[in-house]
């Protein structure tokens, strides 16, 4: 097991008011699975995807990342783990403007303290891998959408990841550059990567080999695709 889930819930203060917005989570995924959590505006799944990230704590129960309770680590312990194990990509991209597709790409690398000329010739090879072998020196102002999310999940998994997770990868975009971007990920998770995506959006659920449901901070029911 790769995530697992028990009891989980987070609640947010709200001047004297504690807001609950994860209620009682239970939920685990397989090392190669692929999984999409869909749910409307407001339901929890972003700050559900913020804990499985380990960009959040939660305010009681228990994660268990790769068989390791995540509460027990420092903050720099949880920082090393976000960059050994976990892949980000978000809806609005994140690049940085004034950086070259290469040098956004090669960004994690730098944190993982690995040598400049290394960092530029593994952050070339992933752009080969996403199509983009000719967007090398191009900043982001110079790329449609499509490209940039691409080069969003390069940067993503140039550390070789375990997990890639997606807050609705797709939202950003028109549908012919949606479907590359689904594409890739179907290929990512043939490659053995696990992904978990976040999606209000049922078509691109469906490009996921299950889909869980939340509502009002509470998972239902699980549909097999």
């Amino acid at each position: 097991m790769i995530i697992e889930l028990r009891d989980i819930c987070k609640n947010y203060q709200q001047g004297t008011l504690e807001v609950p917005v994860l209620k009682n989570i239970n939920f685990t995924m397989e090392e190669g699975e692929y999984t999409a959590i869909m749910g409307p505006s407001g339901s929890g799944k972003s700050t559900l995807m913020n804990l499985i990230g380990c960009l959040d704590q939660p305010t009681s129960g228990t994660y268990l990342l790769d068989g390791q309770d995540i509460s027990s680590l420092s903050d720099n312990a949880m920082s090393d783990l976000r960059l050994e194990k976990i892949g980000f990509v978000f809806q609005t991209f994140q690049l940085l403007p004034y950086m070259s597709a290469a040098d956004n790409v090669a960004l994690p690398l730098s944190y993982a303290k690995v040598p400049r000329r290394e960092r530029k010739q593994r952050a070339v090879e992933m752009l080969d891998r996403v199509g983009l072998s000719d967007r090398v020196d191009f900043l982001p102002t110079q790329l449609s959408g499509g490209q940039k999310q691409r080069v969003a999940i390069a940067r993503a998994m140039i550390n070789h990841p375990r997990i890639l997770l997606a807050d609705e990868p797709t939202g950003a975009l028109d549908s012919a550059s949606g479907r590359q971007v689904m594409d890739l990920f179907r290929k990512l998770n043939e490659e053995g990567v696990t992904i978990l995506m976040i999606t209000h959006d049922a078509g691109i659920a469906s490009c996921a080999d299950r889909i869980v449901e939340i509502r009002d901070g509470l998972l239902s029911q699980e549909v097999h695709v």
